[in-house]
């Protein structure tokens, strides 16, 4: 196995939490799942925030201010 760098095991290691997360909450069907998408959503925001790409967070917030005018009707 490759070396990693502690940012790739860091990586690796969300990912492996995130998709633990997502399969308990799918038990839970749609509800669970977009719950589990919100959080990988705001925790790759905040991620990228911290690299000076404030862009992501904007993205996000159409995107859900989108959905809300599509739903609220």
């Amino acid at each position: 196995m490759a070396a990693q760098t502690k940012a790739e095991r860091q990586a690796a290691n969300r990912l492996a939490h995130f998709q633990k997360r997502q399969a308990e909450r799918a038990e839970r069907g749609p509800r669970g799942l977009a719950e589990s998408w919100m959080e990988r959503a705001r925790a790759i925001a905040a991620t990228r925030e911290k690299s000076g790409d404030e862009e992501a967070w904007n993205d996000l917030s159409r995107t859900i201010a989108n959905w809300v005018a599509r739903y609220e009707q």
